[in-house]
């Protein structure tokens, strides 16, 4: 099967999920990902996916830049002395390392949204690390320690 922006997909069987083939993220530095779809062939509406995913892969730095006070906000809330020394949400970013897989679907079959879910390693919590949740592809929407969940009950990028 093939998907726009991604190219041929096939059906990882142990998951259950779609993979694309690893390609080049702007948003991440041009980190290579591999994207996989959950829900994507009983889904009513699969171009939304397509335009999430084309939404995602036209973002640059800047949309992550938007989420840096959101994950300074967690560093603080987290930081212990054994911690990287972090001074401002403009040096946050320079603490992450982005997973090469990039999962995409929806919260529940009744959400009208496509959720982009971006694992990161970073200096502050090697434990949990970040996730970085971009909402139909457009924006971080929820920014946090990694818990798995694409939105924050409250509504909220960063909840502590």
């Amino acid at each position: 099967m093939e998907i726009p922006g991604l190219g041929v997909v096939v059906l990882d069987e142990k998951l259950g999920w779609l993979l694309s083939e690893e390609i080049p993220v702007p948003v991440l530095d041009d980190t290579y990902c591999m994207f996989a779809l959950q829900g994507y062939e009983d889904d009513p509406a699969p171009e939304d996916f397509h335009a999430a995913i084309r939404a995602f892969l036209a973002l640059d730095r800047p949309a992550l830049e938007a989420a840096a006070p959101h994950l300074f906000a967690y560093y603080r809330d987290v930081a212990g002395e054994w911690s990287a020394e972090i001074a401002s949400p403009a040096e946050v970013l320079d603490h992450l390392g982005f997973v090469e897989l990039i999962t995409v679907g929806r919260d529940t079959p009744a959400d009208r949204h496509v959720y982009l879910s971006v694992e990161c390693d970073c200096d502050w919590d090697e434990e949990r690390g970040v996730q970085l949740v971009f909402r139909d592809g457009v924006a971080v929407t929820k920014a946090g320690p990694f818990d798995g969940r694409l939105t924050n009950d409250d509504g909220t990028t960063y909840r502590s």
